[in-house]
């Protein structure tokens, strides 16, 4: 399999990746997405046109439906059904939209303008940094982003920045799993109540129903919010070792990676044998491009038997036997 070609395909569906899919995409190391930093350093404008991307989360009111449906006539080369689907919206992503929908007749005007009247939405920031980028401008595509996330980091839109910002990391960022999953009930709920009562459950001083809580939210690409809920967990519960590994890895950040590994290293002197410590530790190191040692963390995991994150790390370590290193 072409480590490149692996990366870039999972890189693409992120979101609603898999563990196995994700660390794949972690074990790339460098993904910027071949529409966007190509080998040439950005000095070659990009044919097509700019991506858009919506981020409307669980949201199913009458404007996210619309920003659904006009993203994807986006991609299918049906520009003309955006404005459209869009009109009597005015939000910033709608606004984007209606922007590139037009690209390039007067699109980075409106968006530079849309910078100027919004100058902290991140949906705003990112789209202009891909206008920029795709006119040519690149020191400006990446003040953009930058801008993107220092303003707006609790958004997909940031988590997307980074990736273009930092593309010695892999795409997204590293997750908590749990050893434990949902309530059979709430996890049958649609999306929106399942949410609803995860945020609801998470207000108690409840350990698992914060960590619970965090992982939608980092699934959501809201790595801010997921923090706040592992840190909280943390403070709970000192002892918990699962509370202290999600709040190491809820601090993982490109610009300072060392955040998250130097609360999560300690721990493997506590809890040696810990398959949740050892599995989550190989998976931070994935993203680092140290995949040798991310697998050696991974067998060490596996003979944690009595814990899911044993098989868990087994799965992977036979899914990353698939990738190859660039050359």
């Amino acid at each position: 399999m072409d480590w490149a070609a692996t990366v870039g395909a999972v890189s693409r569906r992120l979101r609603f990746a898999s563990v196995a899919a994700v660390a794949l995409a972690a074990a790339g190391g460098v993904v910027v997405g071949a529409l966007l930093l190509s080998g040439d350093g950005g000095k070659k404008r990009p044919e097509g046109i700019p991506p858009f991307v919506v981020d409307v989360g669980v949201r199913q009111d009458a404007e996210a439906q619309a920003l659904r449906r006009a993203a994807r006539s986006y991609k299918g080369g049906e520009r003309q059904r955006v404005a459209g689907l869009l009109a009597g919206f005015n939000s910033p992503q709608a606004e984007v939209g209606k922007a590139l929908a037009t690209w390039p007749e007067g699109s980075l005007e409106r968006l530079e303008e849309l910078g100027r009247a919004q100058p902290g939405n991140g949906a705003v920031l990112f789209h202009l940094g891909l206008a920029r980028f795709w006119e040519g401008d690149t020191e400006g595509a990446l003040a953009a982003w930058r801008l993107t996330t220092r303003e707006d980091p609790d958004t997909l839109f940031a988590v997307r920045a980074a990736n273009l910002l930092f593309r010695g990391f892999a795409p997204g960022l590293p997750v908590f799993i749990p050893s434990f999953g949902n309530d059979p009930e709430v996890a049958r709920l649609p999306a929106g109540r399942q949410l609803a009562a995860l945020q609801q459950a998470a207000r108690r001083p409840d350990v698992r129903a914060k960590l619970l809580y965090g992982v939608a939210l980092q699934r959501l690409e809201r790595p801010v919010s997921a923090r706040e809920q592992f840190t909280a967990a943390a403070r709970l519960a000192p002892k918990n070792v699962e509370a202290q590994v999600a709040d190491a890895v809820g601090r993982f950040d490109k610009a300072r990676p060392e955040q998250a590994f130097s609360r999560l290293g300690p721990l493997t002197r506590r809890h040696r044998r810990s398959a949740t410590v050892r599995f989550h530790l190989g998976l931070m190191l994935l993203w680092l491009s140290q995949l040798d040692e991310a697998k050696r963390q991974l067998r060490l995991a596996t003979q944690d038997r009595g814990s899911p994150l044993a098989r868990e790390a087994e799965r992977l370590l036979i899914r990353l036997e698939t990738v190859r290193k660039p050359r």
